[in-house]
């Protein structure tokens, strides 16, 4: 009873840091400055459309410019010198690719905590190269990390998943969601065991992965993740005909798993330029 009491208090104070996508519920005071600066990416999502000059989209992997690593420092210094300045805390990079598989991402994080020692650091990630970057994340001060992980299954990461490109090599079907899935969980552990708050995305895609949320949420508690957001897809791309789950069906799926790890109640599927407070 004491270590499951020791665990709690552990997980509420890892959730009480003032970064609002991890708060457990939405306060309205900190603001968040997303970083686009992160084009490329290593795997191919069945659900994901990247976009650029969408500006009247609202959606992940969609930013009206793909930034160097210098405009994105100097669009910090625009918000951290605007009247709102103090409220914005937390800078993240969460695409529109994947931020591990791109230089400008290790390149942007040095650049704004040498400049702005006390903002958040946090990243977006699909995991697939956490476990050999974990320690450079480490070096920089990035504190927060949120990983999307969709099932435990090979085969049904095979039906996700177009593809995973791992050292030198582009990997299909039960094979490549093997390979990511093995980083995934061992890049999650890595970095629980590194001291940082460790959000896990996970997107339901009814018929496919919708039936298997329990044991995935088991998974990652054990690895050592703090807070479980269930998101729902966005029909498009491979899986345009597939029907977005119903706000029934989210509302369910949180409740049954908030016995397990808390549960995001409040995410707005922000675009890689996201830029505001929630």
């Amino acid at each position: 009873m004491q270590i499951e009491c020791l665990q709690r208090n552990q997980t509420a104070s890892h959730l009480n840091l003032g970064h609002p996508c991890f708060a457990t519920h939405g306060h309205g005071k900190t603001g968040r400055i997303h970083l686009a600066v992160a084009p490329g990416c290593n795997i191919s999502c069945n659900y994901c459309v990247r976009k650029f000059d969408c500006a009247n989209e609202s959606r992940p992997g969609v930013t009206s410019k793909v930034q160097t690593p210098e405009e994105a420092l100097e669009t910090v210094r625009k918000v951290k010198g605007s009247e709102m300045g103090l409220k914005y805390r937390v800078v993240g990079i969460a695409g529109p690719g994947e931020p591990l598989a791109n230089s400008a991402t290790f390149a942007t994080f040095r650049g704004v905590k040498r400049e702005f020692p006390d903002m958040i650091l946090c990243l977006s990630s699909n995991g697939l190269l956490l476990p050999e970057k974990i320690e450079e994340l480490t070096e920089i001060g990035v504190s927060h990390i949120t990983i999307t992980i969709n099932t435990l299954d090979e085969d049904v990461g095979a039906k996700i998943y177009s593809y995973v490109r791992w050292k030198g090599k582009t990997l299909i079907g039960p094979k490549g969601a093997r390979v990511l899935l093995e980083n995934q969980l061992s890049g999650l552990q890595m970095a629980a065991q590194a001291g940082m708050t460790v959000k896990i995305n996970t997107v339901i895609i009814p018929g496919i992965n919708d039936k298997l949320l329990y044991s995935l949420a088991q998974e990652i508690k054990k690895r050592g993740a703090h807070i479980h957001n269930i998101v729902p897809l966005i029909p498009q791309a491979k899986l345009s005909h597939i029907k977005a789950p119903s706000k029934e069906m989210i509302a369910g799926c949180r409740s049954s798993m908030s016995g397990i790890l808390p549960q995001m109640q409040h995410c707005q599927q922000c675009r890689a330029d996201a830029i505001g407070i929630l």
